[in-house]
């Protein structure tokens, strides 16, 4: 514990998950530790098994502790970081690196992630392509194209998904945006607000992103709460026939309000040029 750094990451990392999900975690080793490669291994499935009793249940995708990608000494940390941005893990860089840059230290010293934060300012500068390719992810999900008739009308059609369509655009551009002006802040607020100190992001466009940011959180967990109270799992999709006009109409806004930022984010990273 004294000699490594145990860092959670995502949505627990930005101090922005509500519901308990799965395991998203990974391990910052001292350099100077010296343990062999079965014991470290041994260690973290005791540890995934503890969290899993405790009711995070592993990761369908692995990024956790029990993936070697996800236990490094730093220097490892340090290549991985750089190898990420510079594409040597092809596709799955930018995600990974999404993932990192969120993450916060929950236990042992902090000094190793501390050092090994995400890459920033002069390591992502003169990446220009890698950028945009980062922030795409922002804009990769639309809306239906009937989606402002369907919640101006009680229609039970196809459900919006609060998640791809509202809070991850909102998310994943802040992060985007932190990572290209070198911010180091780790919730969505306080990136906004940072960019908007430095004068990256409009302040008026902050603050609706931020009303959006809590108002769709704050609805998706009212629809999550309800499957589990029944035993069920909880999903990120709602209907538009579900909503009193109460809700519908805050959605509706919300939504125009990612779409003002996806556009803003199109512009600003020159995503149309990809």
């Amino acid at each position: 514990v004294a000699r490594s750094c145990c860092v959670v990451l995502g949505s627990e990392g930005r101090g922005e998950q509500i519901v308990k999900t799965d395991q998203d975690n990974a391990l910052i080793l001292a350099d100077d530790l010296a343990l062999p490669e079965a014991e470290l291994a041994a260690v973290a499935q005791r540890v995934s098994e503890a969290l899993a009793q405790l009711g995070w249940p592993p990761c369908p995708g692995g990024e956790m502790v029990t993936n070697p990608r996800w236990r490094q000494p730093l220097a490892g940390w340090l290549r991985t970081l750089q190898g990420w941005v510079r594409g040597a893990a092809g596709a799955a860089g930018p995600m990974h690196l999404a993932m990192y840059a969120d993450a916060a230290a929950a236990a042992g010293d902090a000094a190793p992630q501390q050092a090994a934060r995400a890459p920033r300012g002069p390591l992502v500068q003169g990446h220009d392509t890698w950028l945009a390719r980062f922030a795409a992810a922002a804009d990769q999900f639309q809306e239906p194209g009937n989606w402002f008739t369907r919640l101006t009308t009680r229609r039970d059609e196809q459900p919006l998904d609060l998640k791809t369509l509202g809070t991850f655009p909102i998310v994943h551009g802040a992060r985007a945006l932190a990572l290209q002006h070198g911010v180091r802040a780790l919730g969505t607020a306080a990136r906004l607000q940072r960019l908007v100190a430095l004068g990256h992001v409009d302040a008026a466009l902050a603050k609706d992103l931020l009303d959006a940011l809590h108002f769709l959180m704050g609805l998706r967990l009212s629809h999550q709460l309800r499957p589990r109270a029944g035993g069920a799992r909880p999903g990120n999709e709602v209907r538009p026939s579900a909503l009193g006009a109460l809700a519908r109409e805050p959605l509706r806004d919300s939504l125009a309000i990612v779409r003002r930022f996806r556009g803003f984010l199109r512009q600003h990273f020159h995503l149309d040029a990809l």
